[in-house]
């Protein structure tokens, strides 16, 4: 690996490394993400613990209702960012630990919940409300937090990579096909969404591609496989630095792909773009090259990122604060840096 360090300013693993009761997840990610540490290393575990402890993991815990919901019963999408749904994909970026009853309560409750009959996660539980987005942020979510090896979850990957490629679905209007797609939501192949008024919706390819990155080589299917490949296409259709994807209304791309966050629900920035495809193998494709260039000039000159879209009074927890430097953000821009170097 290439000192991948090199183009960062300063030494900004120092301050992510840094023990800090506010964001202790920072720590665990970097020790293993950017230093290498195995799952089994003692300051890795004891980070882990810290993630359990202190900061936003356990007060979203609190708010957990015996069940293993949160706000209400259901599936789980409504009322955001407070919900079932964002409270677990919450919980796994910030590093919490899927081996937790209160982890593992929520999780199966969202699986037996929230995933309608054609087998995809759904808004409302039904087939018409299911889109990309929330399958990719809650696939990923739940592989993150160790529901590789369940049966439901499989089902909803099977479900996400069929309706990219294609492949054994009807068209919307074929609604005697025992799967279709449909108007309201995932409308045709190719991360067609009605939610970007029928056109591909490259939101939901990242979303989608970040979480059929985290399937292991040896959990890829075929099917998986064609699916990342279209998704792959599709987001080199761009130049990723400019994020010129179709838009509902054939308006320039939205402000929001050039603002950095954390945590990610389904508003996609480029930093979230170069991370699946970077994830997927792609870290040293001449097509990144721009959007890695633009990334790098956001850094401050102690190769800190700021925090520049905020979720701040609409989550169980405020996450840092807008306009400053960011150790979630920076955190996001070193791993995908790491990656690109590999």
């Amino acid at each position: 690996m290439r000192d991948w360090m090199a183009p960062v300013n300063g030494e900004p693993l120092l301050w992510l490394l840094e023990h800090d009761a506010q964001n202790p997840g920072v720590r665990y990610f970097a020790l293993q993400e950017l230093l290498g540490h195995p799952a089994d290393d003692t300051q890795v575990m004891e980070a882990r613990a810290a993630v359990m402890s202190s900061g936003p993991v356990p007060a979203i815990l609190a708010a957990q209702h015996p069940d293993g919901y949160w706000v209400k019963p259901g599936p789980g999408y409504r009322p955001k960012y407070r919900s079932t749904v964002w409270a677990l994909i919450m919980l796994a970026q910030l590093g919490a630990d899927g081996r937790d009853p209160r982890v593992r309560k929520a999780g199966n409750y969202l699986l037996d919940n929230a995933i309608a009959s054609t087998g995809a996660f759904s808004i409302n539980g039904t087939p018409s409300m299911a889109i990309h987005c929330l399958n990719g942020n809650l696939i990923a979510a739940l592989l993150d937090l160790g529901w590789l090896k369940d049966e439901r979850l499989k089902g909803v990957v099977e479900w996400a990579a069929r309706v990219i490629t294609g492949e054994g679905i009807a068209p919307a209007t074929d609604r005697d096909a025992a799967l279709h797609y449909y108007r309201s939501g995932t409308c045709g192949p190719g991360f067609c969404c009605s939610g970007n008024n029928r056109k591909p919706c490259a939101w939901g390819a990242v979303k989608a591609m970040l979480a059929l990155s985290r399937l292991p080589e040896q959990a890829r299917t075929p099917l998986v496989r064609d699916a990342i490949q279209v998704g792959v296409d599709f987001l080199f259709s761009r130049d990723p630095a400019v994020a010129d994807y179709p838009t509902p209304k054939e308006t320039k791309p939205s402000r929001s792909w050039f603002q950095f966050a954390f945590p990610v629900f389904y508003v996609t920035d480029v930093l979230q773009n170069l991370e699946a495809l970077t994830a997927l193998g792609y870290g040293a494709d001449p097509r990144l090259r721009r959007a890695v260039e633009w990334v790098l000039g956001k850094q401050d000159e102690l190769g800190r990122w700021k925090l520049e879209y905020s979720y701040k009074g609409k989550t169980w927890v405020d996450i840092e604060q807008k306009g400053k430097p960011s150790k979630w953000v920076t955190l996001r821009a070193l791993r995908m840096l790491r990656r690109v170097a590999a």
